[in-house]
């Protein structure tokens, strides 16, 4: 993937419809620079060799962490969850955010859930 023109994001999230569907924007080496909007909840969920780093574009958003402690983050805020770390997003309305994953990261780790969105499908 080259990109040689400057990305907006707020132009890039306009271009998302369906909630919890993340799609790729731009690659940094072995990373995929993604967007997404949010809304309700995901999945308890994690990724063992990765890290995830969610960057909150606009809205708030709160993500569960296994142990019971809550990391909420609003507008302009990041928050990296590390590899093994069993989490949960939740936003009570709507959330755009800046996803940076591992290019081998999957949506919902080991969980497949209806909600699943393959990594075919977020390069689209």
């Amino acid at each position: 993937m080259q990109i040689i023109e400057p990305i907006r994001i707020a132009d890039e999230l306009s271009r998302v419809t369906d909630h919890w569907t993340p799609r790729v924007i731009g690659q940094v080496n072995d990373q995929y620079v993604k967007v997404a909007k949010l809304l309700g909840e995901l999945v308890w969920h994690a990724h063992e060799d990765e890290d995830e780093m969610f960057l909150v574009v606009y809205g708030n958003l709160r993500i569960q962490l296994e142990g019971g402690r809550d990391v909420e983050l609003a507008a302009g805020q990041f928050f990296v969850v590390p590899a093994g770390v069993q989490h949960n997003p939740v936003a009570d309305e709507e959330v755009g955010i800046v996803l940076i994953e591992t290019i081998t990261t999957a949506h919902t780790g080991s969980v497949q859930v209806p909600g699943t969105v393959s990594l075919e499908r977020q390069l689209r």
